[in-house]
């Protein structure tokens, strides 16, 4: 009796986690709601907005320059959207993200173009100009007729005309005050200058009294002041503006130029709010779905230990949104597609730990034996093979960025999470179901009998089917290559281009007015795009070369003018071509680190340089078949390569590494305790044959998850989630048939005999 009450006890403990857990993801705590699902921070592709990418002009700035740039960007910014965020990409560039925005295009108007802004004094500048003569610098009524540099900027500093630039200013604000006799309001801006720009602006403006003082931005002449007198101090105002609106425009210039860099824009993103809220909606179903048919599965192939482990699984998402929550991890489609396939991997440990369990119910030791030995030889197959993901998922944070770094970070959360789920929480709410009275095996299982399996002598086999798909990979690389230019089908993030998305309402069928749409683009950009049909949605995707933003403004008012659609439900997406080379070398890069930072470690754990290396050459053979989808999906015209390809291909080095590992944590354990004079062959198809069900059933969770949100999510994830899936199919393939067979074959190899323990 007092053991069913401790077991009441434990499960009432469980009960009440999870409805706090709940209740904090539903409702919050305090008046701000802190800990809510609504309060996870969503990024663009979810909450719509607006995200521009800089690059710094100057070759190799200094890490300094690029914090105080960023910081400076960050002020201006503030006001903009809901919780900007600004952060650097690489050694020199920023990236600008502004979530919510209502006004993508009013933002994009506000934060202009990063360029220079330069102080000349107007004499100076004239000859510089590309009408030396013209009567006016700055054009009373339109300012698209200011007068424009027939020089780069760089000339101007050369002939030492450059008064001060934008380093020296330290701040620009529109202001509106009273008139000297307090009769009226008059509009001006105020200048800020640091102490060396307070010299230079002393200097300057004594040489330039009595003529005016011209403000040059990114080579167009946007103000031309008159300067009285010689002004110290460090302080100054431009006079003589028309209403607050235009002084605090000139301020925003300013404010704009007077960056410690000077900057390009090499890449924007308009995104329509309203289809990131159908993307989380249906991911939220699709993950439903999914853990309802991981939970039902491992129930009925695990029983008891299945309940607990599905009741810890609740307990465990939970958890995962409140940490999401408070470590302000922005949320993206990917980070999605990364929250459900740790859902997967969260059940591995699980199935580690219970297969374990009936080994030793199988010998015969009781229940608890079988518990304390099942979670115990577990252990460290499951900190092995999480750690090996946690590897490419750092790697893969390291060296991304938006998108791809909330994948990462929602897939380290996931994994470090799913290890204490399994490892505690598991074990947890099983001592209390059996202290409630499940204690009989019926209720857990046994292990059947281990019919071994000749995977040694099968691998010239396995190794035929690999050397097939290498054919059709490299067969559909050279195809693409010839008819189209490329070995695979890069998407925008690669070859540069304007993609606008564009979801109409019911009245329209999006197929039926293709030809439309397409003449029109043609009219008014005297160009042919590439429209397909989103399927299964009454929408199109309009790829276009790249379109500055009064073209996308144009573009837009068309579908709207047109078709009568929301403004809200366009998606605008423009990346120039120089994002290609460097994100083509992040993708080499990233998986050349994580697979030789994976290959020591494994190293290091088994004390065999083979087992890493057998293991790496396992995960080229993933890294393959997954290459292989991208390249007939981009022969048929099915897939195309963008920014969530590292992710896709870091995620299977991370997941089929894991499979591997326990794979050989078995092979470590036997080679231990099976009979000396065994042959490895005979060490490596026991142990492979062992744990082939707990591959099989951890490939098949995880494949679960992704499959449901291939089937139930937005257009955006499915080129993320084919690839994925066939990577997780090859990786238990290899984590079968390859790994293990390879590293006997390459032991027996090294050693003049047959090799044996």
């Amino acid at each position: 009796m007092k053991n069913v009450r401790k077991g009441i006890l434990y499960i009432l403990l469980c009960v009440l986690a999870i409805g706090g857990l709940g209740y904090i993801a539903l409702a919050g705590l305090g008046v701000q709601h802190k800990g809510s699902t609504k309060n996870i921070r969503l990024g663009l592709d979810l909450a719509g907005g607006v995200s521009v990418t800089y690059q710094a002009v100057k070759d190799k700035p200094s890490s300094q320059q690029m914090d105080d740039t960023v910081s400076k960007i960050q002020k201006r910014v503030e006001n903009l959207g809901e919780e900007p965020v600004v952060y650097k990409e690489g050694s020199n560039r920023i990236n600008v993200d502004i979530p919510g925005a209502k006004d993508a295009d009013a933002v994009l108007e506000k934060l202009g173009k990063a360029g220079s802004i330069l102080f000349v004094e107007e004499q100076d500048l004239r000859p510089f100009l590309e009408d030396p003569d013209a009567e006016y610098l700055v054009h009373p009524t339109d300012p698209s007729k200011n007068q424009k540099l027939a020089v780069d900027q760089q000339k101007l500093y050369d002939a030492k005309v450059v008064i001060v630039d934008g380093a020296d200013i330290e701040k620009a604000e529109g202001v509106a005050g009273s008139n000297k006799t307090g009769t009226a309001t008059e509009y001006y801006v105020s200048l800020e200058f640091n102490s060396e720009g307070a010299k230079k602006f002393a200097e300057g403006t004594k040489k330039a009294a009595g003529s005016n003082i011209a403000i040059v931005y990114d080579g167009v002449v946007t103000s031309n002041p008159r300067v009285d007198k010689e002004i110290s101090g460090g302080k100054a105002q431009i006079d003589g503006q028309a209403n607050m609106e235009e002084a605090e425009e000139l301020a925003t210039t300013i404010r704009i130029g007077a960056l410690p860099l000077e900057l390009k824009e090499i890449r924007s993103n308009v995104v329509g709010a309203k289809l990131g809220e159908e993307a989380i909606r249906t991911s939220l179903i699709a993950g439903v779905i999914g853990f309802i048919l991981i939970v039902l599965f491992m129930i009925a192939m695990y029983r008891i230990p299945g309940l607990a482990a599905s009741i810890a699984l609740v307990i465990y998402v939970g958890a995962l949104s409140l940490t999401l929550n408070a470590f302000d991890v922005t949320l993206t489609l990917p980070g999605v597609a990364g929250i459900l396939l740790s859902v997967g991997m969260a059940v591995d440990a699980n199935v580690i730990i219970f297969q374990r369990i009936r080994e030793e119910l199988a010998s015969g030791s009781s229940l608890e034996t079988s518990m304390k030995n099942g979670f115990g030889k577990a252990l460290s197959a499951i900190l092995d093979g999480n750690i090996t993901t946690l590897i490419a998922a750092i790697v893969l944070m390291m060296m991304g960025s938006g998108t791809v770094a909330s994948f990462a970070q929602t897939l380290m959360i996931g994994v470090v999470l799913s290890m204490i789920t399994a490892l505690y929480v598991t074990k947890f709410v099983l001592r209390g179901l059996i202290l409630l009275g499940f204690q009989d095996e019926k209720f857990y299982g046994k292990a059947k009998e281990t019919k071994v399996i000749s995977f040694v002598k099968n691998f010239p086999k396995a190794v035929i089917i690999v050397v097939v798909f290498l054919i059709v990979c490299v067969g559909s690389l050279i195809a693409n290559k010839s008819s189209m230019g490329t070995i695979l089908n890069y998407g925008l993030d690669f070859k540069g281009g304007t993609s606008t998305t564009v979801t109409f309402g019911k009245e329209y069928v999006a197929g039926d007015i293709k030809n439309d749409v397409s003449v029109a683009v043609g009219e008014m950009f005297s160009q042919t795009p590439e429209i397909s049909e989103v399927k299964n949605e009454n929408t199109l995707t309009v790829k276009t070369t790249v379109l500055d933003k009064e073209q996308r403004t144009k573009l837009s008012k068309y579908f709207v003018d047109t078709y009568k659609i929301d403004e809200t439900t366009i998606e605008s997406e423009t990346i120039s071509a120089s994002v290609s080379n460097e994100m083509k070398k992040d993708a080499v890069v990233s998986i050349i680190i994580a697979v030789v930072l994976m290959l020591i470690y494994i190293a290091i754990r088994f004390n065999d340089i083979w087992f890493g290396t057998s293991a790496i050459i396992a995960l080229i053979h993933d890294v393959m078949i997954v290459l292989t989808v991208y390249a007939v999906g981009s022969l048929l015209g099915l897939i195309s390569v963008g920014n969530t390809f590292i992710a896709c291909m870091l995620t299977i080095l991370g997941y089929s590494i894991n499979a591997t590992i326990v794979t050989f944590d078995r092979i470590r354990e036997n080679k231990k305790q099976m009979k000396k004079g065994t042959s490895l062959e005979e060490v490596v198809n026991t142990s492979v044959s062992q744990t082939i069900t707990r591959n099989i059933n951890t490939s098949l969770t995880t494949f679960i998850m992704i499959f449901m949100l291939f089937l139930l999510g937005v257009s955006s994830l499915r080129e993320f989630t084919v690839p994925l899936m066939a990577g997780i199919l090859g990786g238990a393939f290899s984590s079968v048939c390859l790994t293990g067979p390879l590293w006997c074959v390459i032991k027996n190899k090294v050693s003049s005999n047959k090799a044996k323990l």
